[in-house]
């Protein structure tokens, strides 16, 4: 049934009398934002993005893989690298530089751990491009890629705080996958080739699932884990992708709903997504943990992506502080 336009303006004056008046009313619920600072993370995309595209077995991709796990030592965290070759688009065998790095307080290591994960290369070429021309040029990447490894870096800052206080609970790795957008590009002929995208996250899920098989020791235990990718556009839409929903329900529920409660229901659709190729595919279908992926899709547009994706115009200025500042608290909600 539908409201009056009436009905409306009145609840909402009412609203706004009982939001001002709220402190002293008991039915007022006070939502307790975390902390995350949105500016710090901007300032980490910007940071990647002077290094220039960070295009796979380029001089920027390399200093901005030690530049990343620099970062992440000063927040507090244990820093590794998983070096591994994998098989590319044409056949043609690619290094794969995985960053690892782990967040822990003593008295609770043993713990299940939580996994979030972004990727920091960028697309060698342009290929949604209009004009043929211009399909050759590097992705900056300041949206698809950027913005991930951006909160996330800040969620480790944040991170460095609780581990001084000991208020980290739960052991948090944060993962950032190499080569994932050196995927097959639209303009190759070639013969197509199976599971060319995302080859960071599937060299870590095979040698995870590895560990697993071969019932290694140590073996992480994940909880879950969580992707972020494509999570700084102003216009932003993150419904509840498929893949996501299929392989970890229950673990995106709960991220919806922490959204929710901190006032992002809006960004946060409870719409069922499309299913995405994208790292968390991988870490579910071949590590076996649950993985959600929070990314920007919106049906309205013909890719679903952004008019910018995969263009020369992937640059800060379609990167929103408040898209950011949403997307952290959520995930600092989490910790």
């Amino acid at each position: 049934m539908k409201k009056s336009a009436t009905y409306l303006f009145l609840s909402l004056a009412f609203t706004l009398l009982f939001t001002a008046c709220g402190k002293g009313s008991s039915d007022t619920k006070t939502v307790t934002h975390p902390a995350f600072s949105a500016d710090s993370a901007y300032a980490y995309i910007q940071a990647q993005m002077d290094f220039g595209p960070r295009v796979p077995n380029s001089a920027a991709h390399a200093q901005c893989a030690l530049w990343l796990s620099e970062q992440l030592k000063a927040c507090g965290a244990e820093v590794s690298f998983q070096i591994g070759d994998m098989t590319d688009y044409r056949g043609h065998q690619q290094q794969v530089c995985n960053i690892i790095a782990h967040f822990s307080v003593p008295q609770y290591a043993n713990r299940p751990h939580i996994l979030l994960g972004a990727h920091y290369d960028t697309r060698p070429w342009c290929d949604e491009e209009p004009l043929h021309a211009d399909r050759m040029y590097n992705v900056p990447g300041a949206n698809d890629g950027a913005s991930g490894v951006g909160v996330l870096l800040e969620v480790a800052r944040q991170l460095r705080f609780k581990i001084a206080d000991t208020t980290l609970y739960t052991p948090v790795d944060i993962i950032f996958f190499d080569i994932e957008d050196m995927g097959t590009p639209s303009f190759y002929t070639g013969m197509e080739r199976s599971d060319t995208w995302c080859l960071g996250s599937q060299l870590w899920a095979t040698e995870y699932a590895k560990t697993i098989t071969n019932n290694q020791s140590p073996i992480t235990n994940y909880q879950y884990g969580l992707i972020l990718d494509m999570i700084g556009d102003p216009n932003a839409v993150f419904p509840m992708e498929y893949y996501s929903s299929y392989y970890a329900e229950g673990y995106q529920q709960l991220i919806w709903r922490a959204a929710e409660r901190l006032g992002y229901e809006k960004l946060f659709s409870k719409q069922l997504g499309y299913p995405i190729v994208d790292d968390h595919y991988y870490i579910n279908y071949i590590a076996g943990i649950p993985c959600v992926d929070i990314i920007h899709y919106d049906i309205r547009n013909n890719t679903g992506f952004p008019a910018w994706w995969h263009t020369r115009d992937d640059d800060m200025q379609h990167i929103s502080k408040t898209t950011l500042q949403a997307v952290g608290e959520v995930v600092m909600s989490l910790l």
